[in-house]
């Protein structure tokens, strides 16, 4: 560590162009704090993440199999990482198959089948190794035990090993007797199981379906009276109504709130940036231009586009901005204003260009390329404080149907991440150009990304990861590399 003095605060307070005399002794501290920071940059991992649980939570599903439990678990996993609570799924089902390579028939899952009977508990008993590791030694904050667990032996069993080791733990238990809703579970999700692999799809069906009554038979759902004592919600029949039972703390609120919106009704969301803006020609960020004639030919364009894909009740939400809002008059249709939806808030920074804020603040320039995620723009806002800013949004994504999004790069880089499952490292450079329009439609386990370009011209205001200092190895993410083609993320 070099040595430092009060030269050198004083250089770098001078950098700094503090704004007011009265704020000098507060604005040189900041200033000395970011010059030590800076000096310590490089031995500091970016992935270092705040807590924001009082101790680990347990999530542990309970369900017989076709119920959705998997579908739950690795929703919550992502929308729990996408607000910062590191979370990780163990999915018992994978540890089964690791251990038996090659799966037979559901004579593997009857009750009376001792062999059976003895790999599956020790399957059990390395994922619950697995998730202490997880929880006690990397630092995550939730784990979510994605079984059966159908049996109250096997449930006590979880309870004891996370008093153990001091975590909560939170059921969360689906139950399902629509048959329409199983077999549609059956036919998009199992079929495509490696257990069937090599199975035609009437053979695995049937195979499958004597599985679950292998269960059905020692099931022992979370009771009202003899689990009163618990911690959990019951969801039934996909949402149609709940149960939730001694929620104790924030961590378990989240959950259920988030649990209450999700919905299996098939939709695309249509995510887009607004047209091209006057500011966006000159290379300026942020600020509340209208739109150039460039950004006015993407409107109409953009209308054409959806009454070409002739879409069912679609809604559609702007920010409180002028570009976004004129984009939409010009669609004609009636649209919903969300202040949730600005543009993230560059602070004294705002409608300044890149060249600029190098010149006039080296220092937070250099901050940002450091951690551009947790980075706050002086009197401005993080990608961190946006995503805070956007989970409400989020909320009311998963409750409705088709909703067509008019956003900002920043914002619809934080949508994003939500629904395909990127870190906070990534979320700030993925590529999302003016005048392309994004379609979201989840599927199984992630979501299907369709990109259509509306071939109208527009600047490029894509920065990426700069290779300065300590530099991560991940690459960009360039969501419209193939135009109109779609990839599954998962």
């Amino acid at each position: 560590m070099k040595d430092f003095s009060l030269k050198h605060v004083a250089c770098i307070f001078k950098q700094s162009h503090c704004f007011t005399s009265s704020l000098f002794c507060s604005s040189a501290y900041n200033c000395y704090k970011k010059f030590f920071f800076l000096q310590k940059i490089s031995f500091v991992s970016p992935s270092l993440s705040v807590c924001m649980t009082n101790c680990p939570t347990l999530i542990v599903t309970v369900g017989l199999p076709a119920r959705g439990k998997t579908y739950i678990s690795k929703k919550l996993t992502r929308y729990l990482n996408w607000i910062g609570v590191p979370t990780k799924e163990f999915n018992v089902g994978q540890y089964r198959r690791e251990c038996l390579k090659i799966y037979k028939s559901f004579e593997f899952f009857r009750p009376d089948n001792e062999e059976g009977l003895k790999i599956r508990r020790q399957c059990a008993l390395s994922a619950l190794n697995d998730v202490r590791q997880y929880l006690s030694v990397e630092g995550g904050q939730v784990a979510v035990f994605d079984a059966t667990n159908t049996t109250r032996d096997r449930r006590k069993t979880i309870i004891m090993f996370a008093e153990q080791n001091g975590y909560r733990v939170f059921f969360v238990e689906s139950v399902c007797e629509d048959p329409e809703v199983i077999a549609q579970n059956i036919v998009q999700v199992k079929l495509g199981n490696p257990d069937y692999i090599d199975c035609n799809s009437d053979e695995a069906i049937k195979d499958f379906m004597k599985r679950i009554k292998c269960y059905e038979s020692s099931y022992q759902p979370l009771d009202e009276v003899l689990d009163r004592d618990l911690s959990y919600i019951k969801i039934m029949d996909v949402g149609r109504r709940y149960l939730v039972n001694r929620v104790v703390d924030h961590v378990q609120s989240r959950i259920v709130y988030y649990l209450m919106n999700i919905h299996i009704t098939p939709r695309s969301i249509y995510l887009c940036r607004h047209g091209e803006s006057d500011l966006n020609i000159k290379g300026r960020i942020g600020g509340d231009s209208g739109l150039s004639d460039r950004g006015k030919e993407f409107a109409k364009r953009l209308r054409n586009f959806l009454q070409e894909q002739n879409i069912k009740n679609l809604k559609v939400w702007t920010s409180q901005m002028k570009r976004t809002i004129q984009t939409a008059e010009i669609l004609g249709v009636s649209y919903e204003q969300w202040k949730s939806l600005n543009e993230i808030d560059a602070g004294v920074c705002e409608e300044m260009m890149y060249e600029e804020i190098q010149e006039r603040y080296p220092l937070e320039f250099a901050l940002r390329d450091q951690d551009k995620y947790r980075y706050r723009y002086p009197k401005g806002e993080s990608y961190e404080d946006l995503v805070q800013r956007l989970e409400p949004v989020i909320m009311e994504l998963e409750r409705q149907e088709n909703v067509l999004v008019i956003c900002h790069q920043a914002v619809l880089r934080c949508l994003l991440a939500y629904f395909l499952d990127k870190t906070a490292d990534e979320l700030p450079y993925l590529k999302c150009p003016l005048h392309t329009v994004l379609k979201l439609t989840p599927v199984a386990y992630g979501c299907e990304v369709e990109s259509f370009c509306l071939s109208v011209d527009a600047v490029n205001t894509q920065r990426d990861r700069p290779e300065v200092g300590v530099t991560s190895s991940t690459q960009t993410f360039d969501l419209t590399a193939n135009q109109n083609n779609c990839e599954v993320a998962y």
